[in-house]
């Protein structure tokens, strides 16, 4: 069932059958605050979307598991959403489950995503949200090639007050 791989993870499409697995994830409160989630989502509306949502050409977004390709263990999800096929342009989003973070897997994740990206969909430029507080994250994406773009003062607001957004771009080689 493998989409794509590389030598430490293989991305493919979300299944009905993980429906548990993005439950857990969509519902913890601590990665609401770099979704921009605020409330819980209930397994039924997780189902519905793997069911019916899940399309990048009709929905716009498109939601991939990221699995260890040593042991096969669902280790996080990455998604594609914002496309815009016009444009060609798309956003991501990435999340990697706790105790398999600071391994390389992010990395490994984002590089199968820009081939996909960029030599399967034809996109000239992908684009990542990040919040300024998010050091590792900011970190993952400057060292595979993704470039500050601009920044939203006082964007998103948190229990620690308002942070800003950093905007960051990866323009296709193919297209500089």
């Amino acid at each position: 069932m493998m989409f794509i791989k590389n030598d430490k993870v293989s991305l493919r499409v979300a299944e009905p059958n993980d429906a548990d697995i993005i439950y857990r994830w969509e519902n913890d409160m601590e990665v609401w605050r770099d979704s921009e989630t605020r409330v819980p989502y209930s397994m039924r509306q997780i189902e519905q979307f793997l069911l019916n949502n899940n399309d990048l050409t009709s929905e716009k977004q498109l939601r991939m598991m990221i699995e260890n390709v040593k042991n096969g263990n669902i280790i996080g999800c990455i998604d594609i959403y914002d496309y815009d096929e016009f444009n060609s342009r798309a956003g991501f989003g990435i999340l990697i489950d706790e105790k398999n973070r600071n391994k390389g897997f992010a990395k490994s994740a984002i590089k199968l995503l820009l081939n996909y990206c960029f030599n399967t969909l034809l996109l000239n430029q992908i684009y990542a949200l990040v919040l300024a507080n998010n050091l590792n994250s900011i970190k993952l994406f400057e060292s595979v090639g993704f470039v500050r773009c601009g920044q939203k003062k006082q964007w998103c607001k948190t229990s620690e007050g308002f942070v800003d957004q950093i905007e960051y771009q990866y323009i296709s080689e193919k297209q500089k």
